[in-house]
């Protein structure tokens, strides 16, 4: 039985769902990456990055080139720097949004002025 498209989409976001795996994914936006490179990138363990980097791998997020001793990510299609970047837009406009509900808090009502 085929799984529900909402059900896929589901599993899709809840493999986003890891900092380490977004972090990852940012920094591969700007091209191809040595696993040295990421590690030295981000404040993780070698052995959970590579944990992480194999859920990508299976989810088909990034593709993996070995070199060698050097196995090189990528992300595996530029869709995935815009999901990125369309994920920024939204939470900018949901912080603005806050910003705004934050400063209408600040401001005291007339009634409350009169009070």
């Amino acid at each position: 039985m085929a799984v529900p498209l909402y059900q896929a989409k589901a599993e899709f976001f809840r493999t986003l769902g890891h900092p380490a795996r977004i972090r990852v994914l940012e920094l591969l936006q700007d091209g191809p990456m040595p696993v040295r490179d990421l590690l030295a990138a981000i404040d993780i363990e070698a052995s959970s990055l590579s944990q992480q980097l194999a859920v990508l791998r299976r989810t088909n997020l990034v593709t993996a080139t070995r070199g060698g001793n050097t196995v090189v990510y990528a992300l595996s299609t530029p869709d995935v720097a815009e999901l990125l970047l369309t994920a920024r837009r939204i939470l900018g406009e949901m912080i603005a949004d806050q910003g705004q509900l934050l400063e209408e808090l600040r401001v005291p009502s007339a009634k409350e002025v009169t009070a």
